[in-house]
């Protein structure tokens, strides 16, 4: 059974190349590579969790290409269900209550923070 993340905790999600805000919350890096060109001062990370990321073969296969999104989205989210890196950020939504996941792919809409953020909130408080 998953841990519950205490009411009015939230998730979102941002481009790591975005700066930080002081409303981030606690910064999760949420991707298996690290970014190109980000130091990790600049990044301000509380943690790199690579453990949430798609699996490598799944991430290749996907490679961004929105025709496959669909796929990739049914895919990632059987991964996710059995995954223990989902309770490490449920239990870091109840520390902190505010939790960004960041990550570097450039579509905002297809990749896989967006898949990760709609998960959570389907597994979070009251569910």
């Amino acid at each position: 059974m998953r841990p519950m993340a205490k009411a009015g905790a939230s998730f979102a999600i941002k481009r790591i190349y975005a700066e930080p805000a002081d409303d981030d919350g606690c910064r999760v890096l949420v991707d298996r590579l690290w970014p190109r060109g980000v130091t990790k001062e600049r990044a301000q990370l509380e943690l790199w969790l690579k453990e949430i990321a798609p699996s490598p073969p799944l991430r290749k296969e996907f490679a961004h290409m929105q025709e496959r999104f669909g796929d990739f989205r049914a895919r990632y989210e059987d991964e996710l269900a059995s995954n223990p890196a989902v309770d490490q950020l449920l239990a870091l939504a109840t520390q902190h209550g505010r939790v960004t996941l960041l990550y570097a792919a450039r579509d905002p809409a297809v990749n896989h923070a967006r898949v990760l953020l709609e998960f959570l909130a389907a597994v979070g408080p009251g569910k």
